[in-house]
């Protein structure tokens, strides 16, 4: 009964070709754009997950900071071979982890300085920096050498520096004195978004001897979980393990811990050692907030041309029912009932609203892998947000099979109202109806 059903239905919109094609070419193109947007919004999502991860964060974080007086703090980890023989063993489902320095400082060269957050790093033991930064010039196994740096494109070229170049770098010690080390740029690497607009690595021990730390400190143990789902719940784990352990651990505080160093720590009146469990969503902050506004943005966008969808549908089946009163007086003269009449004319848009759909979420999903393969360039100034060098649209069949199920779910909804009146027509009324 239902094939009849659905063969009846298909015959009645092939009889209505011009105004269902014109019906199925918007939803095709709303459906289209829904597809597009949230692409693009994971496009934007994973780009900035990916930078963050390697530059700043893992997806559980060990860190700390220590403060020789009440109101003064760095961001260290001091004995941390041993915080880290605690956290693997409270951490089984851990995929790896980093050693990661932290610190920041001001580059100076001959022509020009800016500004920079440095991370220490072991280049040997970074298997994101390798799979994620790409080198426009050098290696990343230079890395490895004593008083050697990475720089990102932006910045290579605002310090009008290349490998091989020297720069000097200046910081404040925890001790209240500036330090200096002159180190070599060893790779230069594509800029990836407004975190390389002012993030930088350099060898972990040339970070240590800038800021005068012993080779057991660090600032933080980045943890990289085969589950990145599961980062609060070992963050929780690590914070008792560790309290239970004789670390003092600070209270959660949903704040990247430059926040937490910069207004948060001085005003504190303790000293010594503490331990900070953080998660990347915490490191994240803002960014995290800028992803937020996006989705919002893109909700709102959808939202709109959801409504206008609506108002389409309605008026046209207004006018479909307009068209075939007489055909419906008919059906219902010969005995079809009310029930059968509202579930053809649902059928038919559930038909239309599917076939329309699926179509733009095709359409969308080749021109987004088209768009791909092209590599087209984001302007620099774009890059700082979409975290891209080239716009890239991340596909993903549950989020387009969402989309076309969620749209022609609208589509029949709004389908409703003029069914039911159609359904409600008196046979001998639209017998006689002229027009």
């Amino acid at each position: 009964m239902l094939l009849v059903d659905l063969q009846v239905a298909a015959r009645n919109l092939t009889r209505h070709t011009r105004r269902n094609l014109f019906l199925g070419a918007a939803l095709a193109a709303v459906t289209g754009l829904m597809v597009l947007l949230g692409a693009l919004t994971a496009g934007i999502e994973g780009s900035m997950m990916e930078s963050a991860t390697t530059l700043l964060t893992g997806d559980v974080n060990v860190g700390g900071f220590f403060k020789i007086t009440s109101g003064s703090a760095a961001p260290l980890v001091s004995g941390y071979p041993r915080v880290l023989a605690v956290t693997r063993a409270t951490v089984p489902d851990l995929d790896y982890y980093t050693i990661r320095g932290r610190g920041w400082a001001k580059a100076v060269s001959d022509s020009a300085s800016m500004d920079l957050v440095l991370g220490g790093v072991d280049i040997a033991h970074e298997p994101a920096v390798r799979r994620v930064l790409q080198p426009v010039a050098g290696t990343l196994d230079e890395l490895a050498r004593p008083n050697t740096m990475l720089l990102f494109q932006g910045q290579a070229e605002r310090l009008k520096v290349g490998v091989g170049d020297v720069v000097t770098l200046s910081a404040p010690t925890e001790r209240g004195v500036n330090n200096t080390v002159d180190v070599r740029i060893a790779v230069v690497v594509k800029n990836v978004g407004i975190m390389s607009a002012f993030s930088a690595f350099i060898q972990a021990d040339t970070l240590r001897g800038l800021y005068s730390l012993s080779p057991d400190a660090t600032g933080a143990i980045h943890l990289f979980l085969k589950d990145r789902e599961q980062a609060n719940l070992v963050a929780a784990r690590l914070r008792e393990e560790l309290q239970r352990q004789g670390w003092r651990v600070m209270e959660p505080d949903p704040q990247p811990y430059y926040m937490k160093l910069f207004q948060t720590v001085p005003s504190e009146d303790w000293t010594g050692q503490k331990l900070d469990i953080t998660t990347w969503e915490d490191e994240l902050g803002q960014f995290k907030q800028f992803i937020w506004g996006v989705k919002v943005f893109t909700g709102l966008l959808v939202f709109v041309l959801m409504v206008v969808i609506v108002i389409g549908i309605l008026n046209t089946l207004a006018i479909a029912i307009r068209e075939r009163t007489r055909e419906i007086g008919t059906l219902r003269a010969i005995g079809m009932q009310r029930r059968k009449v509202l579930w053809l004319f649902m059928l038919e848009t559930l038909l239309l609203g599917l076939g329309g759909c699926a179509f733009g979420a095709l359409a969308a999903s080749a021109l987004a892998a088209g768009l791909n393969a092209a590599a087209i360039g984001v302007p620099e100034a774009v890059q700082l947000f979409l975290s891209q060098e080239h716009l890239t649209f991340k596909l993903g069949f549950g989020a387009a099979a969402t989309d076309v199920l969620l749209l022609t779910l609208v589509t029949v909804a709004a389908s409703l109202a003029p069914a039911l009146r159609a359904a409600r027509l008196k046979p001998i009324t639209a017998m006689h109806h002229i027009g």
